[in-house]
């Protein structure tokens, strides 16, 4: 392949042998492809131990197994128009497994490489209509990337301002800007109607461009117009009135007339500021035309695409500003990361429906894909060359379809983190170190997991590179996924260890915690039922607090957990913070529970072992004692050693043969297990298994309880709900405790009732 290309093409066209269905986009100058493949990975798997029968042998719980797994994922790939001969000859050469003898396309350039693409992929050209696909796009990335909407501001640091998407999307308009204006009204995933546009677009830019400046090329017309200065060409309100206009509320810096000085100035204008003046005049009145549809049609999203867009600073700049002047502030422009895919995307989805893929939900993988670019030049002039780069986007199908938590005060306003990492530098630069330095022993820790794997080693070394590449990027670019969060690096770490073949680097951790854990749970629940209640229920709270020590993601827990096998439950409850504690309702906590019990608890569950099995489970014992049914969430697969929702299945199986409460509540089904649909150690309320959320719905439940630093900490800290919630946990880290202006080992016990 061409040696201008920056990536080896394998780590471009990934898992291409396994590819089944293809669609494409052709625009002007770029080209992005698109197509599905099955990725086969390895899963851990738990299987419990039959002890009365052939394993009774066996003195562990469950054993462990890792297997393999076929998945599902979607692969994007951009590329400049001038590499799509190279790049389709290397896709023929490496196609095996496809399914299809079609490969859908859009765009203007689809015509002009149809013959190419069948004479080289064999493949028959199928066009589809560039809006709907466009519109299709744009569904599917709102739907299913949470960060994907952004606001642009010029000079801020960072440029990008995230934003929450409403788990309606619809209605909203789309300004699609490419040669002219076309502006959708998009009312449901099918229905969307043209209600009007403007032939002044982006060719209007190019074209008029072109003449004035004698520039052909688009991209060095929008770098003229960001060294340019329009008040050298436009006439201003002060260049007429001496400046500002009051009566009618206009500044004097406001154009009056686009192009004014060149009637009046006799001299030459340079092509800077000729292309800037341009710029402004097509976008201002864009940015007004989007400004009277949205009013007319009561529409308060408003987003932003099309070539003349493309990621642009100098152009989302004029276009936000544009906006906000027109709509006097009530408006924002919206732009999306993914942008420059939703062609390809929405003819992608034409091509699969049979597949029915909005049927599923779907996640960014950030170990294969590139990010969003910074948009200035001056500060990563690197990141910014165009020849000879591609960007990759993977989307992986999950397995279960997921949605907001229904007792979420307001899914529109929830955001799931504490702190964005994008805004906060002192706090950025801290976690992107913590998790750097960390970063060997979870090798280490991945490599213990498969004792028997001879390429463990190896493929722990490429996880490791593979992450600190990721941390560098997210040091210049921390906006490239997103905001920046905990939570995103702790997932991205996640997404490399599986890209790796480590499904599961604490299973034996969590395996052997376990077994330990349940040998004590007999006499921990013993010496609470000797207890008077008010005494009971103190030390129920501090045995989840101290279960909720046991963390193998703290560094400083893990440090005295490797280095003290002896440290356990008591030795935990001596490292908590005396009350009063850090954030202390626990007072209004007893206070309701003198009251009528409630009708339904809903648990979110954090790690393996002590956590789970000394802690939560006396804690539900309890309420499912005052009549409360209880429905315990556990993670749908690994990350470091929270509990899994198979692992809890078999630890509540044994739980129920040593205690009756939990047995019969088991079998009258006041007791119900399920999975979040999260792989993560954080915990993202507008992301959860469908399932579970009608399960909360049915049970009428009216508790919710988070507990541990991940999910009531780094996320959910400021959540809301329209029920009472508990929310605690045990800071584990330094840095985090000084912040929160306590010490390490402080309790946050956080009980709350819905604002009426």
């Amino acid at each position: 392949m061409d040696k201008s290309i920056t990536l080896p093409p394998d780590e471009i066209f990934r898992n291409l042998e396994n590819a089944k269905r293809f669609a494409i986009d052709i625009g002007g100058s770029l080209t992005k492809l698109a197509y599905y493949s099955t990725v086969q990975h390895k899963v851990a798997k738990v299987r419990s131990f039959d002890h009365t029968g052939k394993d009774a042998d066996h003195e562990q719980l469950y054993e462990i197994s890792v297997q393999e797994e076929i998945t599902a994922r979607l692969h994007f790939i951009k590329f400049e128009n001038a590499y799509i001969e190279i790049c389709l000859d290397f896709i023929k050469d490496h196609l095996v497994n496809t399914e299809t003898k079609v490969i859908k396309a859009t765009g203007g350039g689809a015509y002009k490489f149809k013959d190419l693409i069948e004479k080289k992929l064999g493949l028959k050209v199928d066009k589809e209509d560039e809006m709907t696909c466009l519109i299709k796009g744009c569904n599917f990335v709102l739907k299913n990337i949470p960060h994907e909407a952004f606001v642009y501001v010029k000079h801020a640091d960072p440029e990008f301002r995230f934003q929450t998407t409403h788990p309606n999307i619809f209605p909203y308009l789309l300004v699609n800007i490419g040669s002219g204006v076309s502006i959708v009204k998009v009312e449901a995933e099918d229905k969307f109607e043209r209600i009007g546009g403007s032939s002044i677009g982006g060719g209007t830019f190019w074209g008029l461009g072109a003449l004035l400046t004698k520039t052909k090329r688009f991209d060095e017309l929008l770098q003229l117009a960001a060294k340019g200065h329009h008040t050298n060409v436009d006439m201003l309100v002060k260049d007429i009135y001496g400046g500002a206009y009051q009566i009618l509320g206009l500044t004097g810096n406001l154009i009056a007339s686009s192009f004014g000085k060149s009637a009046t100035i006799d001299k030459e204008f340079s092509k800077e500021d000729m292309a800037k003046s341009l710029l402004h005049m097509i976008s201002n009145d864009i940015g007004q035309l989007a400004c009277l549809y949205a009013k007319q049609h009561n529409l308060s999203q408003v987003y932003f695409g099309g070539f003349f867009i493309r990621g642009h600073p100098v152009t989302m700049h004029t276009i936000s500003y544009s906006i906000n002047f027109f709509s006097k502030g009530e408006v924002q422009a919206l732009f999306l990361r993914h942008e420059g895919y939703l062609g390809t995307i929405g003819a992608f989805l034409k091509g699969a429906e049979q597949d029915n893929p909005n049927m599923y939900s779907w996640g960014e993988n950030y170990a294969g894909s590139s990010g969003l670019m910074s948009t200035s030049p001056d500060i990563y002039p690197m990141q910014r060359t165009r020849s000879g780069t591609f960007d990759m986007l993977e989307m992986d199908r999950l397995e279960r379809q997921l949605v907001n938590l229904p007792l979420l005060s307001d899914p529109s306003s929830y955001v799931p983190d504490t702190v964005d990492l994008t805004e906060d530098a002192m706090a950025r630069e801290y976690w992107l170190s913590c998790f750097e330095e960390a970063l060997e022993g979870v090798a280490k820790r991945a490599v213990a997991s498969q004792p028997e794997a001879k390429d463990a080693t190896d493929r722990a070394q490429k996880f490791q590179q593979k992450y600190f590449n990721k941390l560098q990027t997210l040091r210049h670019q921390p906006f490239a996924y997103g905001s920046l969060t905990v939570r995103s690096l702790l997932d991205t770490r996640e997404h490399c260890l599986n890209e790796f073949n480590f499904p599961d680097p604490y299973s034996k951790v969590k395996q052997k915690e376990n077994d330990i854990a349940l040998k004590y749970f007999q006499r921990v629940i013993k010496s609470l039922d000797a207890l008077g209640w008010e005494e009971k229920q103190f030390a129920l709270v501090k045995g989840l607090l101290a279960g909720n020590v046991f963390d193998w993601g703290a560094k400083a827990v893990s440090e005295v957990l490797e280095s003290n096998s002896e440290f356990g439950f008591e030795e935990a409850k001596e490292k908590l913070q005396a009350r009063p504690w850090l954030v202390d309702t626990y007072n209004d906590w007893i206070a309701r529970l003198r009251g009528s019990p409630h009708k339904c608890a809903l648990i979110f569950v954090d790690n393996s072992g002590i956590d789970i099995i000394l802690g939560i489970f006396p804690f539900v014992r309890e309420l499912l004692a005052r009549g409360t049914e209880v429905i315990l969430a556990c993670n749908s697969g690994p990350a470091l050693n929270d509990v899994t929702y198979n692992e809890s299945l078999i630890v509540t199986e044994c739980i129920a043969a040593m205690d009756t409460t939990i047995q019969s509540a088991l079998q009258d089904e006041r007791l119900i297990l399920v999975q979040t649909g999260s792989s993560s150690p954080c915990l993202d309320l507008s992301r959860l298994d469908k399932g579970l959320a009608t399960l909360v719905k049915e049970r009428n439940t009216d508790l919710v309880i988070i507990e541990g630093m991940g999910r009531a900490i780094h996320t959910n800290y400021y959540a809301s709900f329209q029920c009472e919630s508990l929310k605690l946990a045990v800071i584990k880290n330094s840095w985090l405790a000084e912040r929160l202006q306590g010490k390490i080992f402080s309790v946050v016990f956080k009980y709350e009732t819905p604002s009426k």
